[in-house]
């Protein structure tokens, strides 16, 4: 099996949730969340190194929190954005690890049965992500009207994780560092080399916590 090395960009402050503590800190059953999260790859037998990059401010404090999931997992400075964060992990990731998988700290619902679908896809196209038809009617605005309905029939919602060849998703960010471009995500970069991403199932339950109401329902999903 391919050695596979996982990033967290986990450098945000999460200001929409009102929290002073930055959201991948606050509580979901008993542990923070960003345990919560990174323990679904530590227990994965495939994963190899798992590198979260934490806020400077905040990086002893997320070492210290994941001391408890093993040696594997190593911590390093974010950046100003989540592309930057996952560049300077990426440079922390084995140099032998081939397929590396970017997972968002707040999505701690992640289950092994997408964690595997994405690999997958991965091992055998180069580049996969996971997304979820969009079921709502979507529109293109411009100031304050609705200039167009677009078919949503090819629109999705794209989730993490995300998982490329190592070498590829390199590539992809050292261009984008050229070119001065900042993607939404990494599959966007990897596009712009030309090369198709692998769009598999991803779940409903793998909801990204963002705002209060995000939080109030993850913590009532871990309570029932």
């Amino acid at each position: 099996m391919r050695s596979v090395a996982v990033v967290i960009p986990a450098g945000g402050v999460g200001t929409r949730l009102g929290h002073r503590t930055p959201k991948q800190f606050l509580r979901l059953g008993g542990v923070p969340i960003l345990v919560a999260t990174a323990r679904h790859f530590a227990r994965h037998p495939a994963v190899q190194a798992i590198v979260v990059a934490a806020p400077d401010a905040h990086a002893r404090r997320a070492a210290r929190a994941l001391a408890r999931l093993g040696q594997r997992v190593a911590v390093v400075a974010g950046g100003a954005t989540r592309q930057e964060s996952v560049w300077r992990a990426l440079q922390a990731t084995p140099a032998h690890a081939e397929i590396v998988v970017v997972h968002d700290a707040v999505r701690p619902f992640i289950t092994r049965r997408l964690i595997d679908a994405v690999l997958r896809a991965a091992r055998r196209h180069g580049a996969a992500i996971c997304a979820l038809p969009i079921a709502e009617t979507v529109k293109r605005v411009r100031g304050g009207f609705a200039e167009e309905t677009l078919d949503r029939s090819q629109l999705c919602a794209v989730q993490t994780p995300q998982a490329f060849r190592a070498a590829l998703l390199r590539e992809a960010h050292e261009k984008a560092q050229r070119d001065g471009v900042v993607g939404t995500d990494d599959a966007m970069l990897v596009e712009r080399l030309g090369h198709a991403v692998c769009v598999v199932p991803g779940s409903e339950m793998n909801v990204k916590i963002t705002t209060p109401a995000d939080l109030r329902r993850a913590r009532a999903w871990v309570r029932a």
